[in-house]
């Protein structure tokens, strides 16, 4: 069965013909009420939004089988990101789809807000001609703090430059020698830049210490005349104190782009000309929507494959040549650990060890634990939906103990990745265009093959006349084997025989072949 995402906010349609082309199944669903998306998401195993759903930990405690957020931008401060982690839900964005299309917004606000544009617009289309109430103020030689020098105050700043506007900045994150290369003086604290900015823009996420960061203490401190814009969260200035400060005149202008709440359709500053007001465009252009269409899929549907998501926000970042490396191993890791889990006579390990030998000696195999632990899990119904996020906590849960190790001869292969719980051990390589897994080594029997959908092993003392046997009770059954490979233990007089049915097999076969012959043991694995 195909698996389901579910899109509650307008994308781009190449996004969606991409997860089409991945052969997910996709519902549109726009504009769903909390109560709508509580009783509609159990169904899902991929959400993508933009910033008007509400992903709480509500939303997330229904999404039975949901294992990607995709938020199309930015920001995900309308994602519950801790409830997701808990539940091990992958949440990612696409942070660099809208910086350019914001970056520029935030120059038309400032340029609107310091030329009057907005009102000198209003009044021309209201019959008057009145250029003497619209004298603004030059971007050039003035003073430009920026607060926030991420991906999009970088580009601001760049910009500015260009206006031959002086820069000053505050983040406490930003290196010193970013700053230098942006042209941006860094000051330590807010209350030193407030007195020299003639303008001040925000670039900030919306977190607890930034919303109200600027209020009536900072506005007052402020250069009389200073523009204020913020294109970036709503929240960060306080509106009510801004609006104060505008009719006293201490603030001049100011240029806002969103809003605590929106849709916002009135505030306190809705009854000002020198303050210009949209709704929420700074991503509204046809490039940025496209952008975050594309890279949003592109990023689901990798989530939904099983591989490490560049974006995600509640994972560590994954180097690029390290997911180049070791990320094709994450399906083998999964496959080994199914197939521990349904010959263990155990049902959950207290010991999980993953070795990386050959080229993959020495790489870092934090991305396999998921893997590997998603793999043996989902055959015990644990209900635990196991990812890169929250792999180290569910080992802990279960009492499994994680281990890593390496070698560096791997044998005749280039690498290898070996997989022991509690002492049972497989090992598989990848082999082909497709890198697919091959078993090169089952409980310490040497063998090369590639596991199919329904599996038979059969362990037993080696004698004549075994595969004549087995094959004579399958064959009557009508049961076809499709691929077989026998491998022994000289010393031991013992061996495996491993094939790969085209079908199920019934308990009825199952029951005749453990009666009729001798083994040491039998699995029958489904894959």
């Amino acid at each position: 069965m195909a698996k389901k995402v579910l899109v509650t906010e307008k994308l781009a349609e190449a996004g969606l013909e991409i997860l089409r082309g991945e052969g997910y199944e996709i519902d549109v669903k726009l504009n769903l009420s909390p109560e709508e998306l509580i009783a509609t998401i159990p169904d899902y195993d991929a959400l993508i939004i933009r910033s008007a759903t509400k992903v709480t930990a509500d939303v997330i405690a229904a999404a039975t089988k949901l294992r990607i957020i995709g938020r199309a931008g930015v920001g995900v401060d309308n994602v519950d990101v801790d409830a997701a982690s808990e539940k091990g839900i992958v949440v990612c964005n696409a942070p660099t789809s809208n910086i350019i299309s914001a970056a520029e917004h935030t120059m038309a606000l400032l340029l609107s807000a310091a030329r009057n544009i907005a009102a000198a617009d209003h009044s021309m289309k209201e019959g008057k001609w009145e250029r003497s109430n619209f004298t603004g103020v030059e971007l050039y030689n003035k003073t430009l703090a920026i607060f926030g020098l991420g991906r999009i105050g970088g580009l601001v700043a760049k910009r500015a430059r260009a206006f031959g506007m002086n820069l000053i900045g505050y983040d406490p994150y930003c290196s010193m020698e970013r700053a230098e290369s942006l042209g941006v003086k860094l000051y330590d604290s807010i209350d030193e830049i407030c007195p020299l900015a003639d303008f001040i823009t925000v670039h900030l996420p919306k977190t607890k210490e930034t919303i109200g960061m600027f209020g009536p203490e900072q506005y007052a401190k402020m250069k009389d005349g200073v523009i204020l814009v913020n294109a970036a969260r709503g929240g960060i200035y306080d509106i009510k104190s801004l609006s104060d400060f505008i009719a006293a005149g201490k603030i001049g202008a100011c240029g806002i782009d969103v809003w605590e709440s929106e849709p916002c359709t009135e505030s306190p500053l809705h009854c000002f000309d020198n303050a210009t007001l949209t709704p929420h465009l700074g991503a509204s252009t046809k490039e940025a929507q496209l952008r975050a269409g594309t890279q949003i899929a592109e990023f689901v549907a990798a989530g939904l494959e099983g591989s490490i998501v560049p974006t995600a926000v509640n994972m560590a970042p994954v180097p690029p040549e390290v997911m180049d490396s070791v990320g094709p191993y994450i399906p083998a890791c999964q496959l080994m650990g199914s197939i521990l889990s349904q010959i263990s006579n155990r049902d959950i390990p207290s010991r999980l060890q993953i070795k990386a030998y050959g080229s993959l000696a020495g790489s870092d195999l934090g991305i396999l634990i998921a893997g590997a632990l998603d793999g043996f899990l989902s055959y015990r119904n644990t209900m635990t939906n196991v990812t890169p996020v929250n792999a180290t906590a569910v080992a802990q849960r279960h009492g499994i103990k994680i281990e890593t190790a390496s070698e560096s001869d791997a044998g005749e292969y280039a690498s290898i990745v070996s997989l022991n719980a509690d002492g049972r051990e497989l090992a598989c390589t990848l082999s082909g265009i497709a890198q697919n897994p091959r078993i090169v080594s089952f409980l310490g029997y040497p063998c090369d093959i590639t596991p199919g959908k329904n599996v038979l092993i059969f362990e037993y003392k080696d004698r004549p006349g075994r595969v004549g046997e087995i094959g004579s009770i399958l064959g009557e059954a009508g049961v076809n084997i499709s691929t077989m490979q026998i491998s022994a233990k000289t010393e031991e007089g013992e061996a495996i025989m491993f094939m790969n049915v085209d079908a199920g097999i019934t308990e009825e076969v199952l029951a005749e072949l453990r009666e009729k012959i001798d083994f040491e043991n039998m699995w029958f694995i489904n894959l």
